[in-house]
């Protein structure tokens, strides 16, 4: 299914379960908790959302929730729930995945 027509996806570099499609990647120019580089997707599959809480993140302040690889457990970043900018309101629903905890295929 994440194959469909042979396009590019991400995957999860621990277990290979597919989490992301290449035509969701919207950026990447975004940072992890880690420090390490990331990407931000519109959509995400296979992934556990956990609890959300606020975090001072370097845009604002945010209601966020990690997200967990489904087949593995990996943590791979966090998806905004809620952005209390209204000028940052465009990232609420986005996925912020971490680039060394994935693998593009194809």
């Amino acid at each position: 299914m994440a194959e469909d027509g042979g396009n590019p996806f991400f995957s999860c570099r621990s277990c290979k379960n597919p989490l992301a499609l290449h035509e969701d990647l919207l950026s990447k120019k975004y940072w992890a908790k880690s420090g390490a580089a990331a990407y931000m997707f519109s959509h995400a599959m296979n992934v556990i959302v956990g609890q959300k809480e606020d975090r001072k993140l370097i845009t604002g302040v945010f209601s966020v929730a990690d997200i967990y690889c489904s087949n593995c457990g990996q943590e791979l970043g966090w998806k905004y729930v809620q952005a209390y900018d209204p000028r940052q309101m465009h990232k609420e629903g986005k996925f912020i995945i971490e680039r060394a905890k994935i693998l593009k295929e194809y």
